[in-house]
């Protein structure tokens, strides 16, 4: 029977755990915290859970569209906050019961590694057959002047927020950064934003970027591109923060300003004691979530990964190769979901990355202005956009900013892990009225077959 260690009970941790068990091995998880890491109790969840509530905000203002007269909308921060706390209590508890039942022994504390094959936990010596290191991410707070201010919050502080701040500073246009912008301008906070990039989210395709910006000062966002912060001052009850832009320097006042980088949590390992190297401040691994010792993996942020379920799908492959299969993960393969109003969500290639690869590509954008659920749903905003091989149509990227884009995303997902053509969507009947027509129409004009794109 192999004997699995597991460090940090997050969602990469948890499905090595509970995968390795499932294939027969002897499973234990270290975990300092609370089961359920970042993602269940700081992240993913709790910003889902808020979302929500500022979803049906976003619904209940445009009520009067619909015939619906609601007189007055008050809004608790600290009830939905509450509620949000609520939820994140039954996810954990549910991931809890599930290590429980796959009988993985879970021992508190902080785990070192002494070599390829041993960890110590608070003076304990644990031995195992294989270790998988998946313990996440801490915060980081970037190298500007005052930013260790009063006022000045993380992600888990903001989603703990019990007041809504007048006004809120974001510093970066990441996914954390813009979801957490989308959601406080929801809540009633002036928001100002700050990317040192020409536009929102570094790395996404330019549709994405592009109609990014424009939603988010349409919903009154100010949103400045191509700036820094240089410093941030307290002035009696207010943040100041010097904005280095394209047009010189301004100040923005602000009640709170929000920082949300992070760096892999690793210091302290003693990786080198298990002659496990490092790149770019993240272990190195290969598609088999291996590292440079042959009985040590490692999975998620600890890997470089992003995304909670790129950690869950890295923590089933590294279990599974513990245990002596030969399993990989192909990170083309992982979507990127942004949640946020509107949401956006990719997978593959962006065009610029297709065309830089050596692809010859043709592209199609479908801009949910067309669609008419999206029109019923009061919700035209955004676009779907299919990047191919031009030659015989191989779907290399997909692009959704819009409604229920991370739930679109999957069918994308799928296309690109079967290796599927633009006749394959463009031939994949979606029903009628939904969203999915817009995926079915962007094959069809890949194919020069567009029934509902206008001819100007």
């Amino acid at each position: 029977m192999t004997r699995l260690i597991v460090i940090g009970g997050g969602p990469g941790g948890t499905a090595a755990a509970i995968r390795a068990a499932q294939l027969g091995a002897r499973v234990t998880l270290i975990e300092r915290a609370e089961i359920g890491g970042n993602c269940t109790n700081r992240a993913c969840v709790p910003v889902e859970a808020l979302m929500s509530t500022a979803r049906l905000l976003s619904q209940l203002g445009a009520a009067g569209c619909h015939g619906i007269q609601v007189s007055e909308v008050s809004f608790d921060l600290a009830q939905a906050v509450a509620r949000k706390d609520q939820v994140v209590e039954e996810v954990r508890m549910g991931i809890e019961g599930l290590l429980l039942a796959n009988e993985v022994q879970v021992v508190k504390g902080t785990a070192r590694l002494t070599g390829p094959r041993t960890v110590e936990v608070d003076g304990q010596l644990l031995e195992g057959d294989a270790i998988v290191i998946a313990t996440g991410f801490v915060p980081a707070k970037p190298p500007i002047e005052g930013v260790d201010q009063e006022g000045v919050i993380t992600p888990a502080e903001a989603l703990s927020l019990t007041e809504v701040p007048p006004r809120l500073l974001v510093i970066g246009g990441g996914p954390p950064q813009v979801a957490l912008a989308s959601l406080f301008q929801c809540f009633g906070s002036q928001v100002t934003l700050v990317e040192a990039d020409r536009r929102l989210l570094p790395g996404e395709d330019e549709e994405i970027r592009q109609r990014m910006g424009v939603a988010f000062r349409e919903r009154g966002i100010e949103v400045l591109t191509g700036a820094t912060v240089s410093s941030i001052q307290r002035r009696g009850d207010e943040l100041v923060a010097t904005v280095v832009g394209r047009r010189g320097e301004r100040e923005v006042a602000a009640d709170r300003v929000l920082v949300a980088e992070r760096v892999p949590d690793i210091a302290g390992l003693g990786l080198e004691e298990a002659g496990v190297e490092t790149k770019e401040g993240h272990i190195a691994v290969d598609e088999r979530m291996r590292t440079s010792s042959p009985t040590v993996y490692a999975v998620g942020d600890a890997a470089g990964g992003r995304f909670s379920y790129e950690a869950t799908a890295g923590g089933i492959v590294a279990a599974e190769n513990a245990v002596g299969g030969d399993s990989r993960l192909d990170l083309n393969q992982v979507p990127r979901c942004i949640y946020c109003l509107p949401e956006a969500a990719a997978v593959g290639l962006t065009q610029e990355e297709a065309e830089g690869a050596g692809y010859e590509v043709k592209v199609s954008v479908i801009p949910f202005a067309l669609n008419a659920r999206a029109m019923a749903m009061g919700e035209p905003v955004g676009s779907i956009k299919i990047v191919a091989e031009a030659r015989y149509g191989k779907i290399l990227g997909v692009h959704i900013i819009g409604p229920w884009a991370t739930e679109l995303i999957d069918q994308a997902v799928l296309a690109i892990r079967m290796e599927a053509l633009a006749e394959d969507l463009a031939e994949a009947v979606a029903g009628h009225p939904a969203l999915a027509e817009s995926r079915q129409e962007a094959g069809r004009d890949l194919l020069g077959k567009a029934l509902y794109v206008p001819k100007w």
